[in-house]
């Protein structure tokens, strides 16, 4: 327990805790408003979608694009049980089915494409999740098929959306700092000298697969409870390539990068909605730009310095 109290854990739960305040703040006195409440939750949401990518992508190497596939999976199966059941119950409830349901999946898909490497990889988990979002469109009885599930109980709020982003933090963070995380890592680096060292390679890039879509899994959850309707067109190819956006342009390997990341982006999007017919060539514009410029990300493998914003103002004493 007292690794749980060092300083630099203190001061990340202190930041943390005027973070929320500020937002809560912002939000009580109207400046975030109802329309700036929905891009943020968006952003939020997008945030724990990029966390779960980055510790496949980042930490794990592994190059995936079928984490729309994994937030579909999480999204529906919140909603069909909030539809049977009312409130809070229900929400927790239908998470907990979702990411089941995503695990289960994952390690299905996990266990033949993780032997593949780069390319074949990408494709092969982009396949799978074609194959999950035409699974629900075709699932009529269970999932409305084209046409969707309606009237989902709105429950995702500020605080489910901050107190899910603060849970998956911790949770990747404790699971990099862990011998399975630095084995994970040795994966990354170079997976024929971790195999050489005696690393089951396919057991931790498994492991980091499994994880980093039940993150996506609740991301899809945290959706289903904030707008009311779901249709398999959501969960497509464009999904996950946004998610993929998000993590390169923050820095693969650098949570801190997601986050910020998530937010400018999000922002963009934001701003360039009055400009609908030229929104998707500016945003494209805007992002090679930063991307010449910033080839590693904006933080790379960088995480953002807590002790840097504590540090005293007054300087050195003499």
């Amino acid at each position: 327990m007292k690794n749980w109290f060092t300083k630099n854990n203190i001061r990340w739960a202190v930041f943390t805790v005027l973070v929320y305040a500020l937002f809560q703040y912002l939000i009580s006195v109207n400046i975030i408003n109802s329309y700036y409440q929905v891009v943020l939750y968006n952003i939020g949401i997008n945030i724990v979608l990029a966390l779960g990518l980055n510790l496949i992508i980042g930490y794990s190497g592994q190059f995936s694009l079928g984490h729309a596939g994994f937030m579909a999976i999480g999204a529906y199966c919140a909603g069909l049980v909030m539809l049977k059941v009312d409130g809070t119950v229900g929400f927790l409830a239908g998470i907990g089915f979702g990411i089941v349901m995503t695990a289960l999946i994952a390690l299905i898909i996990a266990i033949p494409t993780l032997r593949l490497r780069g390319d074949y990889l990408a494709i092969a988990t982009l396949g799978f999740s074609e194959v999950i979002r035409i699974a629900i469109t075709n699932m009529d009885d269970i999932t409305g098929g084209a046409a969707g599930l309606n009237n989902i109980p709105k429950i995702t709020n500020f605080n489910w959306i901050f107190g899910v982003i603060v849970i998956s933090l911790v949770l990747i963070v404790n699971f990099a700092r862990s011998s399975h995380g630095r084995a994970t890592a040795s994966v990354r680096e170079d997976e024929i000298a971790a195999e050489s060292m005696g690393v089951n390679t396919t057991k931790y890039k498994t492991l980091a697969f499994v994880i980093g879509a039940c993150l996506a899994s609740v991301g899809g959850a945290l959706y289903a409870g904030n707008f009311y309707t779901l249709t398999p067109g959501i969960f497509g190819f464009m999904k996950s390539v946004d998610i993929l956006v998000i993590v390169v342009f923050g820095g693969m390997g650098s949570l801190s990068g997601s986050i910020v990341a998530a937010f400018l982006l999000g922002l963009i999007n934001m701003f360039l909605n009055d400009y609908a017919e030229l929104r998707m060539i500016i945003y494209s514009v805007l992002i090679i730009v930063i991307m010449v410029y910033r080839p590693n990300g904006l933080f790379g493998n960088k995480e953002l310095n807590i002790n840097a914003i504590f540090k005293r103002k007054g300087g050195k004493r003499s």
